[in-house]
């Protein structure tokens, strides 16, 4: 059992972590107390053309008590920060990636048995929690101090060596590998679309205007003469800029996947100039 002991995150329990957590063990007791339930939402890679609802189902059902109490314990101290500094639609949606991630190389690397368990999204939240912040402490059975780091770089590796070697210990360790992976490829990609849109932030001044000193004009006194932009006029441009600003700082609080049709063409249209610059 491994968890972070305090490193500036408090101990609150945030709304979409909360609700996870509520939503397993509801599943949980559900498929305790009628069993055919966890057959049917059960992740099994030869049966997926025809249960396609168990690529995602599958990261809320457990195979005992102890295999949710550690993903829940996980969910709990890794994913609060997470979604206090992402907001919820971005952490669930990591989540829900995460749980996909794991679904795909189950069925990729053909594991025979049955899939169940968060772990995938977990393993998921571990990577992005030591992205953030690998040097947080991270104590094993809460008394040995780990970075985080290191701690889901050995994670990630025992799951390869065992996935690799075809240990039968009852354990999906692909799955957890897939939850790895793609929240590894997920965070690189918002991470690239986030730095470009700082980049297109900054590559947009906020005044276009030039003056030369020194012109003359009819009168033959010299005179000083603001000139227009060839491409865009500055009301135009302040109304562009202010409105960037704003989408970056709501991709900031709640991802991409947040903004409307009108906020992608504002960004459509500075990249458009951005280019012709």
């Amino acid at each position: 059992m491994a968890f972070h002991g305090s490193y500036g995150f408090g101990w609150g329990l945030t709304t979409w972590v909360k609700r996870l957590l509520i939503a397993n063990v509801a599943v949980f007791f559900l498929c305790w107390l009628q069993p055919v339930v966890g057959r049917y939402l059960a992740l099994d890679p030869s049966l997926v053309l025809n249960r396609p609802w168990t690529i995602l189902t599958y990261g809320f059902v457990h195979g005992g008590f102890w295999h949710l109490a550690f993903n829940m314990l996980a969910l709990f101290f890794f994913g609060s920060p997470l979604e206090a500094r992402w907001g919820g639609r971005e952490f669930l949606r990591f989540y829900l990636i995460s749980v996909l991630g794991g679904a795909a190389f189950s069925f990729v690397f053909a594991y025979h048995g049955t899939v169940v368990g968060a772990s995938a999204a977990v393993y998921g939240i571990m990577l992005a929690f030591a992205m953030n912040w690998p040097d947080a402490p991270v104590y094993i059975f809460g008394i040995f101090p780990v970075k985080a780091k290191w701690l889901v770089a050995g994670l990630a590796g025992i799951s390869l060596l065992s996935g690799v070697s075809g240990v039968q210990d009852g354990t999906a360790h692909f799955a957890h590998l897939g939850g790895f992976v793609a929240g590894f490829l997920y965070l690189k990609l918002f991470d690239s679309v986030s730095a470009r849109l700082r980049r297109l932030k900054k590559s947009l001044p906020r005044s276009r205007f030039s003056v030369i000193s020194g012109a003359k004009n009819d009168g033959g006194a010299r005179s000083t003469i603001p000139v227009e932009p060839r491409r865009l006029r500055r009301r135009d441009e302040e109304r562009l800029l202010d409105e960037v600003d704003r989408v970056l700082d709501k991709i900031s609080e709640s991802g991409l996947a947040s903004l409307s049709p009108d906020e992608r063409r504002v960004l459509d249209e500075a990249s458009r100039r951005y280019r012709q610059n």
